[in-house]
């Protein structure tokens, strides 16, 4: 199959390959907003943690609302969200994807959201992005009841948002 995957990538044939989400949300018992993410990107999959594309704007975004600068590490990125009670999860536990492209998803199996809310604060739940949004109705909404609201990505595909447009949307994370 590996040997197979390698040809058509050679020949220029993007593949889809059966990925797990390998590392845990970022979250304590004080969280009280959830943001949810699709799944990681490769980049993010290379350095198990989230949002790990260096022109994703999760960061700047994150960095500019709390008033903080932005984090560098794995740790100052931890310690930033749950300063502000933020929690950070994708909706997809495992999943088949080409790449980084949300697009491509197929044979999705959530994560459990309703079983972090029921150990959390949680009491609000933002979707980065319209895909995020879409599984996290379908696949744990039914589950959760807790409304998402939905976010325009901070993924560098989503190029027509600019920093200043995604805080001014982003803004409402921080409504009580």
């Amino acid at each position: 199959m590996k040997e197979e995957k390698k040809i058509k990538e050679k020949a220029g044939v993007r593949v889809s390959e059966a990925v797990l989400h390998e590392f845990p949300p970022v979250w304590n018992t004080d969280s009280e907003i959830l943001i949810l993410g699709t799944f990681p990107s490769v980049k993010s999959r290379e350095q198990h943690f989230y949002y790990g594309h260096p022109q994703n704007r999760f960061w700047k975004v994150i960095a500019a609302l709390t008033k903080s600068g932005v984090p560098e590490t794995i740790e100052e990125k931890k310690k930033l969200l749950l300063e502000n009670r933020i929690a950070v999860w994708d909706v997809i536990a495992s999943c088949e994807i080409v790449g980084s492209s949300d697009s491509s998803i197929r044979n999705v199996k959530a994560n459990d959201i309703a079983g972090l809310l029921k150990k959390s604060r949680v009491h609000a739940v933002y979707a980065n992005g319209g895909t995020a949004y879409r599984f996290y109705q379908k696949y744990c909404f039914p589950d959760t009841g807790l409304e998402a609201v939905c976010l325009p990505s901070t993924s560098p595909a989503n190029a027509a948002w600019t920093l200043p447009k995604l805080l001014e949307a982003w803004r409402v994370i921080l409504q009580p």
